[in-house]
């Protein structure tokens, strides 16, 4: 990691949802993950690696009212809690995040701990944080933009903001299947600046 005397350290999360170690994905992780200042403390969860359940269940014993007591996910909620700046790095397929960060979402982000309801309107308890997502999708821009609905949309606008995460920045690699090594290249340096600037 570098250094970075300027900065107040912050305690930062990596939440990373991509199984190939070999894939872009990977590499926009080790790259943002390197270049953070060593006065910052980091903790990265990888959901694959961890091979995360992302299967939300409530019945009768288990009550969807109680999912911000669920045990199995409470040290992931123990970790949400002590950051003060998340990055989620994740792929769009099927024009959304990968199922497996759905999955974390719906169970981690519950009601409870994440937000509640005064009246009909929703109020954020995750407040004093900040975000960014990293995405890649082989569709392009263009398209994406003024036509999707999802691409990384609904993390930022229907997740974080409801749950008092803001501001949150964006940064999408568009149409990554048809493009060139060098502007892959010119990608990642763009990711190393950022997380440089932290």
């Amino acid at each position: 990691m570098v250094q970075n005397k300027r900065s107040t350290a912050k305690n930062i999360v990596i939440i990373y949802a991509y199984p190939n170690d070999n894939g872009f994905n990977s590499a926009i992780f080790s790259t943002v993950e390197k270049n953070i200042s060593s006065k910052h403390h980091v903790k990265v969860i990888d959901l694959y690696k961890d091979k995360y359940n992302p299967v939300l269940c409530f019945d009768d014993t288990h009550k969807r009212r109680n999912l911000q007591f669920d045990e199995e996910v409470k040290g992931y909620r123990e970790i949400v809690s002590w950051a003060t700046h998340l990055i989620f790095v994740f792929p769009i397929w099927w024009g959304g995040m990968p199922a497996i960060l759905k999955g974390f979402i719906d169970r981690v982000f519950a009601k409870g701990f994440a937000y509640e309801y005064k009246g009909i309107v929703p109020i954020g308890l995750l407040k004093n944080k900040t975000a960014w997502i990293i995405t890649t999708h082989d569709t392009p821009a263009i398209y994406a933009n003024l036509v999707q609905q999802d691409y990384g949309k609904v993390l930022k606008k229907q997740v974080l903001k409801m749950c008092g995460i803001t501001p949150t920045t964006v940064h999408t690699m568009s149409f990554l299947r048809y493009t060139k090594e060098k502007s892959r290249k010119r990608f990642l340096q763009r990711m190393t600046k950022e997380a440089q600037k932290i």
